[in-house]
């Protein structure tokens, strides 16, 4: 446990304590639709509660496999996934379709947001508690179980 827990630690030493950075991006919605916002912005359609940021790649294999565990997580929280290096809108978009996610997804093409974020590998996993906090990063494989569990920890702390 002290190795996994060393490993995730390393991994995350670039996320920032504190605040939630400001970031702007174009934003993909499920119904094709796309719009500039800002994360605050995006956040505020979320009032009082933890908001999960899961960062993916198209060409990630891993990333892959929590898709699914992504798209349920959505159902029952807000999800905002940014498609790291994965290409134009339009490149993501028909990513999206042919694998029937319906996520709402932030566009970058070079990997600023992420790299704003701390993250420099994908997938990475982070929860925006309600007051604007980062909390719970983590980078590689992260379980359904444990995505909830980071927001709900973020809900109730």
């Amino acid at each position: 446990m002290a190795v996994v827990f060393g490993v995730q630690a390393w991994q995350t030493r670039h996320v920032p304590s504190g605040t939630a950075p400001e970031l702007a991006f174009t934003v993909l919605r499920p119904d094709g639709s796309r719009s500039n916002t800002t994360l605050a912005d995006w956040r505020a359609a979320h009032p009082g509660q933890p908001v999960a940021l899961h960062v993916w790649a198209e060409w990630c294999p891993i990333c892959r496999t929590e898709e699914h565990s992504v798209t349920r997580l959505a159902r029952d929280w807000p999800v905002l996934t940014v498609a790291m290096r994965s290409g134009a809108p339009e490149t993501v978009a028909r990513v999206l379709a042919q694998r029937e996610l319906p996520w709402t997804t932030a566009i970058d093409a070079r990997g600023a947001l992420a790299q704003t974020l701390g993250f420099q590998a994908v997938p990475a996993f982070v929860v925006v508690d309600a007051d604007g906090h980062l909390r719970g990063a983590s980078v590689g494989y992260t379980s359904e179980i444990g995505m909830r569990l980071r927001l709900w920890w973020a809900k109730l702390f």
